[in-house]
């Protein structure tokens, strides 16, 4: 069975099934649609790789590289709730942790392709990212009327003062009035007397200008204050991974460009290593989400302590996955590093309560090339991660475009 585009129809065009006997198709498009088979056959094998698991049989014995192609949909939707999963924050009724949980369990279910159970899981896919986004949209929102109230309180307290201000001077206004009054009328009486009443009020009004000066000083202070400190915490929240303290994607997506205008200015070498913890979700699995996320930090920490440069810069791109920039670095210096990195995490024993955990690495380096966009800097870098898992992991791979070329 092939497809066709219906004739005469505006698009989107509708797609209809005709057999090849009645409309032949060309070798140039049967190529084409062989090439984005090809395409998206390595695009869905590559994303079930990183599950690290066994799946496809119902012995449980195959494994994810040796399965039946998968649909695009349930591909895509796979993807989605990937991408959901390495991008979580906490929120009101749903800890990272349970949600990461029930997450991993959707997906699990859909590489399974188990089709009997295909109908219960996806209806419990909608039910959860219904209520979930629903309770998501609640606490941003709850969080953004907090930080508003705030704002609001002050805005509203320099109007009152603003309007005190105002009245305050209209009362000085119209006593000094009536001093001008008494001025014109030559009644001595009536000059001491509103001479006295002006002299008199305009104490009394110094006397609460500057009480109430220093109440609203001490208002404003404390307001700023408390609004100085929401917005450094939201400005922290926003670029720090909540559970390493590395820096976040959108950290990395901000200071990658940055550190690209620059070499482009001075021409000096750079060189982005991204990094995968192996068979990750194994730990998780086995050990349970608690001893994941300490996987995580310790992995953070040892990675921080191999590339320890003031401009070394290290983010968690999302799950296991993690950045690294070197200024200054060209692709020979950075496989130096890396190997010192690889080392120490080989070499470590953790161990959380009652369980002993080794674990390890695997590296895509590329060295950036003139010109190079940090999309493709990144495709490259992770271009070269994927060799690497796919040739047995606990090693790096340098992309083609860096220096040199070898894995190790």
């Amino acid at each position: 069975m092939y497809f066709s585009v219906s004739q005469g129809e505006t698009a989107p065009a509708k797609i209809t099934p005709t057999i090849f006997k009645q409309s032949p198709i060309s070798p140039i498009i049967k190529c084409c649609i062989r090439g984005q088979e090809a395409d998206l056959k390595q695009w869905v094998k590559k994303l079930v790789d990183q599950f690290d698991m066994d799946w496809g049989s119902n012995s449980g014995t195959e494994k994810a590289k040796d399965v039946p192609a998968m649909s695009e949909e349930r591909a895509t939707l796979l993807f989605i709730l990937d991408v959901m999963n390495k991008h979580l924050f906490e929120i009101q009724n749903h800890s990272v942790r349970k949600v990461r949980n029930k997450l991993d369990n959707f997906s699990k279910s859909l590489v399974k392709q188990d089709h009997a159970d295909t109908e219960r899981v996806l209806f419990e896919i909608r039910q959860f990212i219904s209520s979930y986004r629903i309770d998501e949209y609640s606490y941003v929102q709850n969080t953004f009327d907090d930080f508003k109230r705030i704002i609001w309180e002050f805005a509203d307290h320099l109007s009152e003062e603003v309007d005190a201000e105002a009245s305050a001077s209209g009362d000085i206004n119209q006593s000094l009035e009536q001093l001008r009054e008494a001025v014109e009328s030559n009644s001595i009486e009536d000059l001491r007397a509103k001479s006295r009443e002006f002299i008199n009020f305009y104490l009394k009004h110094q006397s609460t200008h500057n009480e109430r000066r220093s109440k609203r000083m001490e208002a404003i202070k404390k307001n700023l204050t408390t609004v100085k400190k929401q917005l450094m915490e939201a400005n922290t929240t926003m670029r720090k991974d909540h559970l390493t303290g590395a820096h976040n994607r959108r950290s990395y997506d901000e200071q990658i460009r940055r550190y690209l205008q620059l070499h482009e200015i001075d021409k000096d070498p750079m060189t982005l290593i991204i990094m995968d913890i192996d068979f990750f979700k194994k730990i998780n699995d086995s050990y349970g989400h608690d001893i994941g996320d300490f996987v995580l930090q310790e992995c953070v920490r040892l990675i921080q302590e191999s590339f320890s440069r003031e401009e070394d810069f290290i983010a968690r791109l999302g799950g296991e996955e993690f950045a690294v920039i070197l200024p200054g670095c060209d692709a020979q210096a950075a496989v130096r590093m890396a190997e010192e990195a690889m080392n120490r995490i080989r070499k470590e024993v953790f161990v959380h309560e009652k369980f002993e955990i080794r674990f390890t690495v695997s590296l895509g380096i590329a060295e950036v090339m003139p010109g190079e966009k940090a999309d493709a800097l990144y495709k490259r870098a992770d271009e070269a991660l994927y060799e690497s898992k796919q040739t047995g992991r606990n090693k790096y791979t340098v992309s083609k475009g860096s220096q040199i070329k070898r894995v190790a």
